[in-house]
């Protein structure tokens, strides 16, 4: 057990390692300078100005400097907002953007389950049908465009929800809804696919033949290991919906992380966009690892360490 622990620990850190490498370099390689867009600077002051972030000095020392400061969790000053730090627009926007993501995921996961199940015991029929119709246009459909479509219902035509900021329970419908529809109906299929295959085993049959009801058999027996294919999907589930919320705050004029990321993109804000790139890139590697613990825990068969022997 440890030495699993032990071996993802490392497998997780070369991992944010290799990001944190590829966004550097890649975002350095792009032409241009963060101050080029300074129409009334001089050459003299964005000179200066480059010398103050290190900008000047060699890409591989630029590297190894930002390196050290990030093993001590510093992301570094902002360029174009000088009196904040990268680490203070993290403070502030991630906890908005991390209540919108997981508000976001369990509305999916327990709608996308629900559905699923009703689906797969009204098997052929018109719910079945209407189920999967559903999916289909929830996976197809982006959720940026599923957000115009919301505002323009239930903000705009029937005014009965507000459109923007982050303000009450109510300002979370439209943008939760939004993000979540794609997740809901791709949760919905696997359950419903898995569920299928579930309720014809033996044991299913054991348990109905036993008198139990109906409930006990779905929710106590079948569930779990339907289950399986859902949380193996979630990992990825998890990062669509956080990196999703960036264009829906955009949308939404929520106050996370959107906001600063891609004004960071359009101004060159290298230490914003490496700040945000980094933290979501640490958020979902730790995030990949609790589903890989929540699988285990739901498949007794699989183990988190070799078996004895091997």
């Amino acid at each position: 057990m440890n030495s699993y622990f032990i071996k993802r620990i490392l497998s997780m850190l070369v991992t944010l390692w290799l990001i944190v490498t590829l966004t550097f370099f890649l975002m350095h390689s792009v032409p241009g300078s963060p101050f080029n867009e300074e129409r009334n600077t001089s050459e003299s002051v964005q000179k200066n100005l480059e010398a103050y972030y290190n900008l000047d000095e060699p890409l591989l020392v630029q590297y190894g400097e930002y390196l050290k400061k990030l093993v001590t969790l510093d992301f570094g000053p902002s360029i174009k907002k000088s009196s904040q730090t990268v680490n203070d627009m993290l403070g502030r926007g991630f906890p908005v953007s991390f209540e919108l993501g997981m508000v976001t995921l369990t509305v999916s996961v327990i709608s996308g389950i629900l559905l699923g199940i009703v689906a797969a015991l009204r098997h052929n029929g018109i719910i079945d049908y209407l189920a999967m119709t559903f999916a289909v246009v929830g996976i197809s459909v982006p959720s940026f465009v599923m957000a115009t479509l919301l505002i323009q219902k239930f903000a705009v035509d029937w005014e009965l929800l507000p459109v923007a900021t982050w303000a009450s329970p109510m300002h979370m419908i439209l943008p939760t809804l939004a993000l979540a529809t794609g997740p809901m109906a791709i949760i919905a299929r696997l359950t419903r696919t898995s569920m299928l295959e579930v309720l014809t085993q033996d044991y299913i049959r054991t348990a109905k033949a036993k008198g139990l009801s109906p409930v006990k058999i779905v929710f106590k027996h079948a569930l779990r290991n339907a289950l399986l294919p859902v949380i193996t999907v979630l990992g990825s589930l998890a990062a669509s919906i956080l990196t999703g919320t960036f264009v829906i705050e955009k949308i939404f004029a929520i106050p996370g992380m959107g906001k600063y990321f891609v004004e960071s993109i359009n101004s060159r804000d290298y230490p914003v966009i490496m700040g945000t790139t980094v933290f979501y890139g640490a958020v979902l590697i730790m995030m990949l690892f609790l589903v890989d613990l929540a699988y285990g825990i739901l498949d007794p068969r699989i183990k988190l360490h070799k078996k004895e022997g091997r």
